[in-house]
């Protein structure tokens, strides 16, 4: 993502995230309707900045809808699960599971729908770890 002009901590503009992530600028303006957790830094002129951890949101954001399958409402359910929206930091959030002392408790699979529901968590934990680490490997 960084550029060979600027360092992996500067701002970018619109047009900068834009091109490097694929996602046109009227898209990345929406996302900001519909994702409180994206919050660019604004200047004069309604100039939009966007931080690091902004570039990689908007990079899982644009996997969950286009790779994953989510919908809108989805992404937004997920990202609420994850991280309260007042939060800003500029690392991703640790996966939800890891304070969450039921997920860590052995969970009872008598029956083949508690079987299902086991498997569909794991699933769901799965893909939130891989998640978070991409966004790490991707801040290097």
């Amino acid at each position: 993502m960084a550029s060979d002009e600027k360092s992996a901590a500067a701002f970018r503009t619109i047009g900068e995230v834009a091109a490097a992530t694929g996602v046109a600028p009227h898209v990345l303006r929406y996302w900001e309707e519909r994702f409180p957790q994206l919050r660019p830094v604004t200047r004069a002129g309604n100039r939009r900045y966007y931080r690091p951890a902004d570039v990689v949101l908007i990079e899982r954001i644009a996997a969950l809808l286009g790779g994953e399958g989510y919908t809108i409402r989805g992404v937004q359910q997920l990202l609420a699960r994850e991280r309260p929206s007042g939060r800003r930091g500029a690392t991703p959030a640790a996966p939800p599971e890891s304070n969450d002392p039921a997920a860590s408790a052995p969970s009872e699979t008598n029956s083949p729908e508690g079987e299902l529901q086991g498997e569909a968590a794991t699933l769901a934990r799965v893909r939130v770890v891989r998640d978070w680490i991409a966004a790490a490997l991707r801040e290097d």
